[in-house]
């Protein structure tokens, strides 16, 4: 008897947690269904990428010292860098390096783990091509530096909807000077600096207070 109560509980419990469930995703499908169609006009008006935009990767030949750091981390091993070893100094004289933009999955691992900082990710995303044997760039290609679409006077820039204000949806007539939603990472920084500049005051005080009892 005890037995069959407890099914019935469980499944009475079970049956109210996939109501609540579903009534919150209906909830967010009608609120979606109130809102109106937001269109950007493509290509005279663009999207501002957001800050950590992992795009098209740009490369500065000075700085690489062909350690094939990024080759090793690469999941497909798709950079390729040519060196030739100068026997005198015994040291790498690199030659050419390329990406195979239409093979790369942009994950960012040979930025993070670059030594000299030679690699860094662009907000360029316009890699459309008719021959995707064009998408392999060498050097030259990767060290040029895209137009960033807050400076090209072409086109219009409109703030994704993380970046917007609260309680707007729509980027068209947005001021650029109204800040957006929650803060940027480094008005969190500097929230989070009084603590640790507290907690290493208070250890400096302890620290006096107990050379003042030893003395």
């Amino acid at each position: 008897m005890f037995g069959f109560l407890k099914q019935v509980g469980d499944y009475t419990r079970d049956a109210v947690d996939a109501a609540r469930n579903l009534a919150q995703g209906f909830s967010v499908t009608f609120d979606h269904m109130k809102r109106r169609p937001v269109t950007v006009q493509y290509p005279y008006e663009k999207l501002i990428p957001s800050e950590r935009y992992r795009g098209r990767i740009h490369y500065e030949f000075d700085k690489c010292i062909a350690c094939e750091v990024c080759v090793r981390v690469c999941p497909i091993n798709l950079p390729v860098v040519d060196y030739v070893m100068n026997k005198a100094t015994k040291k790498k004289e690199l030659r050419n390096y390329s990406i195979d933009f239409g093979v790369c999955i942009f994950c960012g691992n040979c930025v993070e783990y670059c030594p000299t900082n030679c690699l860094s990710m662009t907000e360029e995303y316009e890699l459309a091509a008719f021959d995707r044997h064009s998408l392999n760039y060498d050097n030259v290609a990767l060290g040029r530096l895209p137009t960033s679409v807050t400076t090209d006077p072409s086109v219009q820039p409109l703030r994704e909807l993380a970046y917007l204000p609260a309680g707007e949806i729509d980027p068209h007539g947005v001021a650029n000077d109204r800040p957006r939603a929650g803060k940027l990472p480094s008005e969190v920084l500097e929230t989070l600096a009084p603590p640790a500049k507290a907690a290493a005051k208070n250890e400096g005080q302890s620290s006096g207070d107990a050379k003042e009892s030893d003395a």
